[in-house]
């Protein structure tokens, strides 16, 4: 496919952030009078709000979903669907005036092309089923392995051992052979470079036996880089195959396993404060399984139109002979807005988290006065969700002080449309994540309305759609796409989203002024190194709602 038509910033691929204030920007704004409103005449969120319309969301979602039916049905970071969904949005953007950055990040791709199989063909023919009996491990190679069973430092009875922990384990294995390894000891992906190692040419691994772990499993081996075959089985199959006389199988995978390239997006405005910026993003990578148009091609399109449209009371570019017209040029905004669609989300959170890295090393997160996130706002069965910015409902994390302001001030604007709403944790499954981390400390809120949960009677009550269905029955699945999200849910959140981007784009005035102090939470390294400890072994990291390769 042709190169991205968008210039990657050489600041950001060097590593910087890239946003810095212009060189003839003299203005000094003293701290104690930060984020105070300085156009008091002129109402931004009434203005933003009646222009940010779900007619305009509709055109970016059409957009999404031509884009994913031109390639392979999917936007999935690291695809053609994905990068030209990335042109979709600069473009829009360069049309009405911002100057778009690309931040461009290696992330480990992996997709299962055709499903995995796994037969015994002797002493017995025995076939076994996907997912019942055995899993793929995720980033698995690719090939087929027809031969005896070897067994690793194992007598397959119930208790995690350390078998295929150490390359000694190996000693005497005979290579060509395909290793059978039991769960436990170590990470999978240290038994599976072991047996690759030692000249495997498949390789099973069965559960431990243990309480709770008897099951098929799909686990992770961490990253790229295998070239045979590996899955995961139940205990039962581990001891159907364990046979010091001989088993022999055929083991077949069709993987891409392999790390690539991706891209956040971006956009500022040009006015505004540039050291109290107000940050709005969601991502913008569908899963493999399908166009993403609810998860989240909704969050990115409403983000897109209020870009759109806030972009005529921003500060406009000074043309010579050129009357400038609102409000003198000034634009009609004291904190500069932020936007950004984040790629690889679907994946771990993977852009959101690159950013906020790149902005800890450059030490510019006090820039950011807060985060605004939006993560599937069209769910056909839809609740009005805001994120528990103090947790008050229980079931998640404290946000950072201010958090609870920002859920205050979505609850007075339902309150104010006469919209109900109801609190949603911060369960660390989106891209708010990185940004409540400990030690990046932002303050941040959004909206969500619903992914696999079910809807109670009573939501069913209050909000209207079907009790006991999911809220977005399509979650994750081909069938995400234009006809699966709710005009009226995309109308009465995209309202939501205006009112919040404008109303801090005026003021952040007594933000986390009033806040309790916050209940600890993962810091940063924290956070980073369980989601390693869940790439390298038995989980994979908890993002944007996916529960289904979790221990």
């Amino acid at each position: 496919m042709p190169a991205l038509a968008v210039t990657t910033a050489a600041a950001l691929v060097a590593g910087g952030v890239g946003f810095t204030a212009n060189a003839d920007d003299t203005t000094t704004i003293q701290a104690a009078e930060r984020g105070k409103p300085k156009d008091k005449g002129f109402d931004l969120p009434k203005q933003l709000t009646k222009r940010v319309k779900a007619e305009g969301i509709d055109v970016h979602l059409d957009k999404l979903q031509a884009i994913a039916d031109k390639f392979d049905g999917n936007r999935a970071s690291g695809t053609p669907g994905y990068n030209a969904s990335v042109r979709y949005i600069v473009r829009t953007l360069e049309r009405v005036g911002y100057e778009p950055e690309v931040q461009e990040f290696e992330f480990p791709y992996f997709v299962e092309n055709a499903p995995a199989t796994l037969a015994q063909t002797a002493p017995d023919a025995t076939t076994y089923d996907s997912p019942e009996d055995f899993s793929i491990m995720t980033y698995s190679g690719s090939g087929e392995a027809s031969g005896a069973v070897a067994p690793v430092d194992t007598t397959a009875t119930p208790g995690a051992g350390t078998s295929g922990c150490g390359a000694t384990d190996f000693t005497d294995f005979p290579a060509g052979s395909i290793a059978l390894i039991q769960r436990g000891g170590c990470t999978f992906g240290t038994k599976a470079t072991n047996a690759q190692d030692a000249g495997a040419t498949g390789v099973i691994i069965f559960n431990s036996g243990a309480e709770g772990a008897t099951d098929s499993f799909a686990g992770t081996l961490g990253q790229p880089g295998y070239t045979i075959p590996v899955v995961g089985t139940s205990f039962a199959v581990g001891q159907d195959l364990y046979d010091p006389a001989g088993t022999e199988v055929t083991l077949t995978t069709d993987t891409t396993s392999e790390i690539r390239t991706t891209y956040n997006v971006l956009a500022e405005t040009r006015g505004g404060d540039k050291d109290n910026v107000v940050m709005a993003g969601s991502h913008l990578d569908s899963v493999p399984e399908g166009p993403g148009i609810n998860d989240n091609g909704s969050g990115s399109g409403a983000i897109l139109e209020t870009a759109v449209k806030l972009a005529k009371f921003d500060a406009k570019e000074k043309k010579k002979g050129k009357k400038a017209k609102g409000n003198g040029g000034k634009g009609r905004l004291t904190n500069q807005v932020r936007f950004a669609w984040w790629g690889a989300e679907e994946l771990g959170l993977l852009g959101s988290e690159y950013y906020i890295d790149q902005l800890v090393e450059a030490g510019e997160t006090d820039e950011i006065a807060l985060y605004l996130n939006f993560d599937m706002v069209g769910s056909p069965n839809y609740v009005r969700f805001v994120y528990d910015g103090d947790n008050s409902e229980g079931g998640g994390a404290v946000g950072p002080a201010g958090s609870d302001d920002i859920e205050a001030m979505f609850n007075e604007y339902f309150d104010s449309v006469d919209l109900p709403s109801e609190a949603t944790p911060f369960s660390g499954r989106s891209d708010y994540g990185p940004f409540i981390a400990e030690g990046v400390d932002i303050p941040s809120g959004g909206l969500f309305t619903g992914a696999e949960g079910v809807k109670t009677e009573e939501q069913a009550a209050i909000y209207g759609g079907t009790a006991g269905e999911a809220y977005d029955p399509c979650y994750h699945q081909e069938c995400d796409d234009r006809d699966n999200v709710s005009s009226d849910a995309i109308a009465e959140m995209s309202g939501a989203i205006a009112h919040a981007v404008a109303t801090y784009a005026v003021s952040t005035e007594g933000l986390g002024e009033g806040s309790p102090a916050p209940e600890p939470r993962p810091s940063g390294s924290e956070r980073k190194a369980a989601q390693e400890a869940a790439r390298n072994a038995e989980l994979h990291p908890a993002h944007d709602h996916r529960d289904d390769l979790r221990r």
